[in-house]
């Protein structure tokens, strides 16, 4: 089973995460996010290092600046009729997110992977925009972005889930949640190239250590908050986290999204054999402790079983076009899997069962997702043990296949996405690629 560990020791940021993943993923596909055409944002891997420890820290710039090199912050939640004055509360990172050392006796308080200068002064030259972005605009700028459907519908699950967490915190409904130009353009850049890599190195299992928030307090708009900030907190509501010795807020809430939403399981790593490894940087320094993420590829030898759960809910009020929308977003929030089920109800009604099927860990998430996105009154719940083969995957000739084996049986199936890329890409049907390969 090729498996990915995320080892988060040190907390994450979404760009910490991208350039770890990025020295474990194929060339081509370092090279594809680097090309992404997101607007105004120029995405860049940088060598560098940390207490001797070398990695890549992914250079994320907006209109030619990162977030860190700008002179002030912006608190990052606006309502509609919020005004462009000239007084700026708060400050974030790269990540729209609040990072501050506990230490607040210096005149430039330093986040956890980048640095800010709070003294103002009153001769500030503005030379960034004060464009904010909706959802709404996010939404449209993941859509039109040239990434494969899975990774749109991933990225914008992460997104969401940030909006939604700021939604709780502030009392507000998410279309009301705004974002600055640069740290919105900034995360959708760290979210949707995380997906992207993701979706090339392709793990059958993603296994993410016990998250690491920092402690301390963090300044925000409305003055000090303890770690981890409410929108981080409200995001790893049913996730196991716990605080270090290191002040300052070292898990930033994008990162907690990403985590949050690609994670099939928290935990030790487990035994296999790895292949490849991965270190992404951040920017702060710390004396004995080296600022990273790292991630290990490999094969993990033996499991051959897992615990799941299922959720089901009988449903006879709901349209097709709901239906389809209600798996959309579960199968965007990490459902394992999500189907329904032709059936009869009382009173002669057609309907549906649905089933998600997800993690025992996630029962309580997916629970409040098919609450929110259907009509049911009651969930039902089954814990099943599962017989699992052993996957892995290999190229060739351009095409990835998915080998499963185990229990006396081996499987090969070329990937459909590959499959479905390489027919239009040479005007052919599906069925003539296939026989190719053959």
């Amino acid at each position: 089973m090729k498996t990915l560990y995320i080892e988060c020791n040190m907390g994450a940021a979404g760009d910490m995460l991208m350039g770890a993943l990025s020295e474990i993923a194929p060339r081509e596909a370092v090279q594809r996010l680097t090309e992404l055409d997101i607007p105004h944002v120029e995405i860049e891997p940088v060598h560098g290092e940390k207490c001797g420890i070398g990695g890549t820290h992914m250079q994320v710039r907006v209109n030619g600046i990162e977030e860190h090199e700008l002179d002030h912050g912006y608190d990052h939640h606006h309502h509609h009729d919020h005004d462009h004055d000239h007084h700026h509360h708060g400050d974030l990172d790269h990540e729209q997110h609040h990072h501050e050392d506990h230490d607040h006796s210096h005149d430039h308080h330093e986040d956890h992977h980048h640095h800010h200068d709070h003294e103002h002064g009153h001769g500030h030259d503005h030379h960034h925009s004060h464009v904010h972005h909706g959802m709404e605009e996010i939404r449209n700028i993941i859509a039109g972005l040239d990434v494969s459907e899975s990774v749109k519908n991933r990225a914008l699950g992460v997104y969401e889930k940030i909006a939604k967490a700021e939604s709780a915190v502030h009392g507000e409904p998410m279309e009301h949640i705004h974002f600055h130009e640069v740290g919105s353009l900034d995360a959708v850049a760290d979210v949707v190239g995380n997906c992207f890599l993701l979706d090339a190195i392709h793990p059958d299992r993603i296994i993410v250590s016990p998250l690491n928030v920092g402690s301390g307090t963090v300044r925000c708009a409305h003055g000090l908050l303890p770690v981890p900030a409410p929108a981080t907190a409200e995001i790893l509501k049913g996730f196991p986290y716990y605080s270090g010795d290191l002040k300052g807020e070292l898990l930033t809430p994008t990162g907690a999204a990403i985590l949050t939403t690609i994670a099939d399981e928290f935990g030790n790593r487990p035994l296999m054999t790895v292949t490849q490894t991965g270190v992404g940087i951040g920017t702060r320094d710390y004396p004995t402790t080296a600022n990273v993420v790292r991630v290990f590829l490999g094969e993990e030898k033996g499991h051959t079983q897992d615990e799941v759960c299922e959720l089901s809910a009988n449903i006879d009020d709901m349209t097709g076009e709901e239906l389809g929308f209600a798996m959309e977003e579960l199968l965007a929030a990490g459902a394992r899997d999500v189907y329904y089920t032709p059936i009869m109800m009382k009173k002669n009604r057609p309907a549906v069962k649905l089933s998600v099927i997800c993690g025992a860990s996630e029962a309580d998430r997916m629970a409040e997702m098919v609450f929110k996105h259907t009509t049911t009154v009651g969930i039902r719940k089954q814990d099943f043990v599962r017989y699992t083969l052993e996957r892995s995957t290999e190229e060739k000739y351009g095409i990835r296949f998915k080998i499963c084996r185990g229990y006396g049986t081996e499987r090969r199936k070329a990937e459909y996405d590959d499959l479905a890329a390489r027919a239009r890409e040479e005007n052919k049907s599906l069925f003539d690629v296939k026989e190719e390969l053959k």
